[in-house]
């Protein structure tokens, strides 16, 4: 019980949240980290996952290759970045010691849940509204912009919160490399026999990405055209691409 108790003087320590290296510093740190790795995952992960998932071609091949990440622990492939002369493990800008190698790292972890839930979300579109569209006169790009794309945002946005928190969870890794992010306050803890320290880092983790997951679960639900239907839960997350994951209601 010692311990809790000193974490949550810790963590009621004014102290500890300010200067250069507090906790709402390193937490700053952390959120630029996750939103810039988010980011570029998704401007290089899902326009491909939904040009292919809209096409109906090469969209297993492109999500199994993208899946082999999930092979390669992040820290490793952290590892063999900074231990390369490029990037290695340079200051990049505001991401600190072996910035761009963190952010590699990040943006190749975030891809997969990206690319599978952007292409599986196009292929769940029904087949007779895809026909309907085409009926009315639509060219592919209207069809794709109106129908197929507003039909798939929930199980994309789902893909996108997965990606989210996991990101979020994965960026203390930064601290590995002398990085930025609250890992440097949960590695400097424990390195120091400072438990209070490492774990009051953990929990300020943990909070946060409880909140991220609520907002990210508002967020989808506010993009879903049809919020009766079940939508994908982060838990679920499609790993194998299919064209019939799940048949929508026809009819008027």
């Amino acid at each position: 019980m010692d311990l809790f108790s000193e974490t949550w003087q810790y963590l009621l320590d004014a102290d500890n949240w300010t200067g250069a290296e507090g906790l709402v510093a390193r937490l700053l740190e952390q959120l630029l980290l996750t939103a810039t790795a988010l980011v570029a995952a998704m401007l290089l992960g899902l326009p491909l996952a939904l040009w292919l998932g809209h096409l109906g071609r090469g969209g297993f091949l492109a999500v199994n290759i993208s899946n082999v990440g999930r092979a390669v622990p992040t820290f490793a492939l952290l590892a063999l970045l900074v231990a390369a002369d490029w990037p290695g493990s340079a200051d990049f800008g505001p991401y600190g010691r072996a910035g761009l190698a963190t952010l590699i790292a990040l943006v190749l972890f975030a891809l997969p849940p990206l690319i599978t839930n952007g292409y599986v979300g196009m292929r769940e579109v029904p087949s007779d509204v895809q026909e309907a569209a085409d009926g009315m006169g639509m060219s592919p790009v209207q069809r794709f912009r109106r129908v197929e794309l507003p039909l798939a945002l929930p199980v994309v946005a789902s893909g996108v919160r997965l990606a989210l928190v996991q990101v979020w969870a994965t960026a203390t890794i930064a601290a590995l490399v002398a990085g930025p992010g609250l890992g440097r306050i949960i590695t400097e803890g424990f390195a120091r026999n400072d438990y209070a320290q490492g774990m009051a880092g953990a929990v300020v983790v943990a909070v946060v990405a409880l909140v991220l997951e609520l907002a990210a679960a508002a967020a989808q639900r506010a993009v879903d055209p049809m919020p009766s239907r079940p939508s994908l839960d982060r838990d679920h997350e499609l790993s194998v691409p299919s064209t019939t994951v799940t048949e929508a209601p026809t009819g008027s």
